[in-house]
C-alpha cells in the first residue's frame, strides 16, 4: 500500500475565503488544470455552501477531496485536492 501525498506540502495554495460562488469553482478548477495527476491543492473557502459546492464539483470532476476546519479562522475550511484522484 502506498502513502498519499503529503498534506502540509501542496504544489499549489488557493485562499478563496470571501470569494463568491461559482466564481470559487472556476478558480479552483483553473488552479487544477496548472497540477499534473497525483499533485495536492490547498483550497481555504467559508464554510456551508461555498464548501458544499466547491467540494461536490470537485469530486464530481474526478478529483478526491479531504474537508478540514481551517487552522486559523473560524467558520472556514481547508480543502485538500488531490488532482484527478492520484
Amino acid at each position: 500500500m502506498t502513502a498519499g501525498p503529503d498534506p502540509s506540502a501542496p504544489a499549489a495554495q488557493l485562499d478563496l475565503r470571501g470569494t463568491p460562488c461559482p466564481l470559487n469553482f472556476i478558480r479552483t478548477k483553473l488552479a487544477l488544470e496548472r497540477l499534473g495527476s497525483g499533485e495536492l491543492l490547498w483550497v481555504d473557502l467559508d464554510g456551508g455552501e461555498p464548501q458544499q459546492l466547491v467540494s461536490e464539483g470537485l469530486i464530481s470532476a474526478g478529483h478526491r477531496v479531504e474537508c478540514r476546519v481551517h487552522p486559523h479562522q473560524e467558520g472556514a475550511v481547508r480543502l485538500l485536492v488531490l488532482c484527478h484522484g492520484g
